[in-house]
Order: C-alpha cells, then structure tokens, then sequence
C-alpha cells in the first residue's frame, strides 16, 4: 500500500493541489478508510487473469490496488477533472486504461467475458448501472459500494419491506450478498448516509426476460395497491388478471411483496398463454 491514498487529509491535499473540490454533481464521495479499501478489493477475489471495470475511480484509491490484483483494468471516468490526477495517482500502471465517458453509455461489449466490474458507485446511477450490468451477459461477478438502503434493496427477499423490482431482477441474474456495512467516516467528504459492500455472483445461463421484468415492474409501480389492481392499471385486462391468479392459488388480494421470483415467472407464463 506504498504511497496509497487513505486518509482524508492526504485526500484533501490532492484534491487542492488539483485546484479541485469533491462535486456532489458526480456523487463524489471519496473512500479513504483502508480497512473498507480492502474489504472491497478481497471480496472481488481477483485473479492475474481478471479484466476489472471500475467505474468512476476518481482520486485512484481503489484502482492502484485493482491494478495489483487483476490482468487488466478499465476506469470509465466522468468527470474529466480527475483525468490529471489519475495520471498523477496511478498513472504508471501498465496494465490499466482510463476512459473519460459516462458509464450508463458505456458499451460493455467492449470487455471480455467474465469480466468483474468492482466500483465504489455513484449513489444516483448504482440501481440502473447494476441492472445494466447484469442485462449484459458480460460479466462473472460484481462487488460494489451502494449505499445502504440500495444494498438492502438488491438482496431482499419476499416479504421483507426493502423487496420490490429491483430485488427480482436482481435476483434472475445473481445471488447477491452484502459483505459489510460501511460508515460515513470512511468517504471524503462525508456523506449523510452508511454505504454498503455487495457482492453479486451472476448466473452463467441467466439471460434478460423483457416480458417478466415489465410484469414486475408494473406489480410495484403502486406499493399499497393489490397485484391485481397494479396489473389491471398498467393495461393488462381484468378477467385475463383474475384467471391467471385464481389458476395460480393466489388470493385476489395479494400484492406484489409476497410473490418469490418464481412465483412471477410461473404468473408470466400463465398471463401469456391467457390463463
């Protein structure tokens, strides 16, 4: 860890050498906890034969020590600021390249198969990059920082108050888990919120069903409403609706939460073939 960056005021030292302040514009907290470094970069369990994209890599703390675990890492970094200090800061590695462009842009098709994406993201685009992440088929593993809620999000269960869309589709694709909750003390600057650390193993044959994620997508769009009533709102037609839950043992009251993935994709099939 020679020369790494890992205490808010070394942090803050570069940042105003740069001229730079962190821009919430960008989400830009900066990991500077060495403890919470490492358990992100050890639960990615990395390999020389690894391909790692890591998304938004800032100051270069995280990225130095991927680029001393992995085969080959790509930053994909927005903010075209912290280009100069990533020269300064990691500059030198020779086995990583660093991409000024939005990441919801990026074409992952771009990487090799089985790469593993390893990011301390963004708050405002982790859901939609996750998923984008996933949908793509290229990617073995994820480990990323999310903010807590989010994290709690993406490996609910049914029945549990965090479950919604986002937990199916997440769950079509990965096993996902959380590995360690993460203070605000370990960012610069310090965000109102804890983060967490999760890792997401995805399924080699799972493939994107338009179809079943639209259904429940629609099943979540009204949390307080029943199933039905979601369904019946979004376009699908009522006696279609009835039909299919009534052939499915399921009561006409139920509503979204309680259904496992299974249950959905068993529901999909049903409403698809008419009940």
């Amino acid at each position: 860890m020679e020369g790494a960056l890992h205490a808010p005021k070394t942090v803050r030292a570069l940042l105003e050498r740069h001229g730079l302040r962190a821009d919430k514009t960008f989400g830009q907290n900066f990991l500077v906890d060495l403890h919470a470094l490492m358990a992100v970069v050890n639960a990615a369990e990395l390999t020389p034969t690894d391909t790692v994209l890591e998304v938004g890599p800032g100051l270069g703390v995280l990225t130095r020590e991927l680029t001393e675990r992995a085969g080959k890492v790509v930053g994909v970094e927005l903010d075209r600021r912290m280009l100069e200090v990533l020269a300064e800061t990691v500059g030198t590695a020779p086995n990583l390249e660093i991409r000024h462009g939005d990441a919801m842009q990026f074409d992952f098709g771009q990487l090799p198969p089985k790469s593993v994406m390893v990011a301390n993201l963004p708050y405002n685009i982790a859901t939609g990059l996750i998923v984008r992440a996933l949908e793509s088929g290229i990617f073995d593993r994820l480990v990323v920082m999310v903010q807590k809620e989010v994290a709690e999000r993406l490996v609910a269960t049914a029945g549990t108050d965090p479950y919604g869309a986002v937990s199916l589709i997440v769950r079509h694709f990965a096993s996902a888990t959380i590995k360690r909750h993460v203070p605000p003390t370990c960012f610069y600057p310090t965000p109102e919120v804890t983060s967490s650390i999760v890792r997401l193993d995805v399924r080699s044959d799972a493939r994107p069903q338009p179809e079943l994620f639209a259904l429940v997508r629609d099943a979540f769009r009204h949390r307080r409403k029943t199933l039905a009533r979601n369904l019946h709102m979004a376009g699908y037609e009522r006696e279609r609706v009835s039909k299919a839950l009534e052939a499915e043992g399921l009561d006409p009251r139920i509503r979204g939460e309680a259904l496992s993935l299974e249950a959905f994709t068993s529901l999909q099939q049903r409403l698809q073939a008419g009940a």
